[in-house]
């Protein structure tokens, strides 16, 4: 049988069966639905788009996937070279792997060895966020903070190697002074935390980290696997604050494929191209580079370019910003919206149970978690069906 995620198996209502899935819907048996929260925010296209199609089985009538360990391919080839392209700044070197977490578990390696390679050995400890979310790997449940999520947390007690802050510049501030000969990076969801609560803050926190840890000689890592290509209004956060590392997944193969990139900078790569092969980056998953991936990733990123993202992605805000004005009830904390993404905060987490099946019969796919009701939808939504999942979060509060 299957084990499902984020689910106690022995009490989990029976999930919903899917059959069919076509642009911005999901077909049951008996229903079809909007889905509200693009596959774990990676379907940004839809589904079955006929040009992502193509891609993945032209690529398979060659060849479906060859291991990046002393081989090599087109397909890795050209989208290390198209992200060098469309990337900000010198973020020219892509590592590639099998999903977010993994990718977020190399950019740490890669920190703490680019220091060790040069004999900064003290150099040990990561600031992260509270509230943050980067995976379910252990390293990545480390510098997570959440016990939701982490159950690393609860059998080993937090990290001696992890400082969590608030996203408030006197915490960053007094961070760096207390801890910066011991950083060796700061590691961000930037402007955008996912499944910490969809908590949005200030460019202008960004702005100071990066300054701080070019005075203390600090690696600044963005991790936007969820907000990248758009999701935040912006193509990536790093095109407003440039990162030394950036990782991508999720959306990065327009949610066909689990694929992933950790995007080094000069300054990193330069700290491994070494004669010295102790001061290689030893890390290999077996499915990086995979050529389906890489071609459907780079099918995506022309879509994403040619048909002009970042104005759906306007209009869509512009859209979840007309139709949640004023929206308020007593059970309802927080509005939070930004981008292609809208959160309803409760008070109470009792106060969302049954929302899912309320949603479902009214033609929505939706999966809150604990106190937040949200919306990451497809970016080829039209504004009917955008309008239909907006009502739809609101009809809940409003008949209670």
């Amino acid at each position: 049988m299957i084990w499902y995620p984020y689910e106690q198996m022995k009490t989990m209502r029976t999930p919903y069966k899917i059959v069919d899935a076509n642009g911005v819907y999901l077909y049951t048996p008996e229903r079809r639905l909007i889905d509200s929260v693009s596959s774990w925010w990676s379907v940004i296209h839809g589904y079955k788009h006929p040009e992502l199609n193509r891609a993945i089985t032209a690529q398979a009538e060659r060849f479906s996937h060859v291991m990046l360990g002393g081989l090599t391919h087109e397909p890795a080839q050209r989208l290390a070279d198209k992200l060098q392209a469309f990337l900000p700044g010198d973020l020219n070197y892509s590592f590639f792997s099998d999903s977010g977490s993994v990718a977020v578990e190399v950019a740490l390696k890669m920190a703490l060895q680019y220091y060790w390679n040069q004999g900064e050995r003290q150099r040990t400890m990561v600031l992260a966020l509270e509230h943050a979310y980067h995976g379910d790997t252990f390293k990545t449940m480390e510098v997570g903070d959440d016990e939701d999520y982490h159950f690393v947390q609860k059998a080993y007690g937090p990290s001696p190697h992890v400082v969590h802050i608030p996203t408030e510049l006197p915490a960053l501030e007094a961070a760096f002074a207390q801890y910066h000969q011991m950083l060796n990076c700061m590691l961000v969801e930037p402007l955008l935390q996912g499944a910490g609560g969809m908590r949005m803050y200030d460019l202008s926190f960004l702005k100071r980290a990066r300054e701080l840890c070019d005075q203390y000689g600090v690696l600044l890592i963005f991790d936007e696997v969820a907000t990248g290509f758009g999701r935040t209004g912006n193509r990536f956060v790093a095109d407003l604050v440039l990162p030394d590392i950036l990782v991508l997944g999720k959306a990065l193969t327009g949610g066909y494929i689990g694929h992933a990139a950790t995007v080094a900078n000069q300054k990193v790569f330069e700290g491994f191209y070494d004669d010295c092969p102790e001061h290689a980056l030893m890390h290999g998953p077996t499915f990086m580079g995979n050529a389906l991936a890489c071609s459907v990733a780079l099918k995506s990123i022309e879509l994403f370019e040619d048909q002009d993202y970042l104005s759906k992605i306007r209009h869509i805000e512009a859209i979840t910003r007309r139709e949640m004005a004023g929206f308020a009830h007593p059970k309802v904390k927080e509005v939070r919206m930004l981008g292609g993404c809208v959160c309803v905060e409760v008070y109470d987490p009792a106060d969302l149970l049954g929302f899912q099946q309320f949603a479902y019969d009214r033609g929505v796919f939706s999966r809150p978690f604990l106190r937040y009701l949200y919306a990451m939808v497809p970016y080829i939504i039209t504004e009917e069906q955008l309008v239909q999942v907006l009502d739809t979060m609101k009809a809940w509060f409003i008949r209670q």
